[in-house]
């Protein structure tokens, strides 16, 4: 019984031998299709041609109000977006699936406050209500300010801690780059498969392709039981703290 195994796999192998010598560089060539041209932009970190911007220092057309969805009314001066904690957190008009964002922000050098009320905000990678209901990348004065690690700039909030802290000092301005995969429902609602996020913090890596476990959590576990949702806005938060407000600026964002 072993003869007719033994002369299968040589007559395999004789097989395999001649179509490796028959095979051309031509065979594992793919032509089509062909990717779209993208002009990138001057400077690193400028707006490449294909990207939404969503603040450039023109405005805030492309921005609301969460709580009532009326124009945001944040402060706008030169290139730069300051929060205006008495108007609450705005979020994008439009909605986003998969995408790539960049965004800069800075504390102010006047700074006062420790641990969480110190410098904090949020960008939500799918805000799915009002408040802060979505998924969180937390923004905060890391640079020497002792806080719990899942909750420090760089983070998810309270889902993972940053692979590294490359925060700068208050006043100088702090560069996220993001790659944001959507979570995808089933039609009753279970999950199909969860959203993960890679974040690079002022050009290093801090989160590479996380799973996230669900929407942010401030109190108890996350789940995305019950939270089935589909393309959603981008979201800056208005933290409640007593610090002074915070500043974004150089907001784009490119759809994958």
């Amino acid at each position: 019984m072993k003869y007719p195994l033994i002369l299968t796999a040589l007559l395999a192998g004789s097989c395999f031998m001649a179509n490796a010598q028959n095979a051309k560089p031509e065979d594992t060539e793919i032509w089509e299709p062909v990717p779209k041209v993208v002009t990138p932009g001057k400077n690193l970190g400028d707006a490449p041609s294909d990207a939404i911007v969503l603040f450039n220092g023109k405005g805030l057309d492309e921005w609301v109000s969460v709580e009532d969805k009326t124009p945001a009314k944040w402060l706008v001066k030169g290139d730069v977006l300051t929060v205006n904690k008495a108007t609450g957190n705005i979020e994008t008009k439009r909605s986003f699936g998969n995408y790539q964002l960049h965004i800069e922000w800075k504390v102010p050098a006047s700074i006062t406050g420790s641990g969480q009320a110190r410098g904090n905000s949020g960008v939500f990678l799918a805000s799915i209500g009002k408040g802060d209901a979505g998924y969180e990348l937390q923004v905060l004065d890391s640079y020497d300010n002792k806080t719990y690690v899942n909750g420090m700039a760089g983070s998810l909030y309270k889902q993972v801690i940053p692979l590294a802290n490359p925060g700068r000092k208050p006043g100088e301005w702090n560069v996220y780059d993001v790659i944001w995969t959507a979570p995808v429902f089933n039609e009753d609602g279970s999950l199909k498969s969860a959203a993960r996020a890679t974040v690079f913090f002022n050009g290093v890596l801090v989160e590479n392709n996380f799973e996230l476990l669900g929407p942010t959590q401030y109190i108890g576990k996350p789940s995305y039981e019950g939270k089935k949702h589909g393309p959603s806005p981008i979201k800056l938060q208005a933290h409640g703290d007593k610090s002074e407000p915070l500043s974004f600026r150089n907001i784009w964002v490119r759809e994958l």
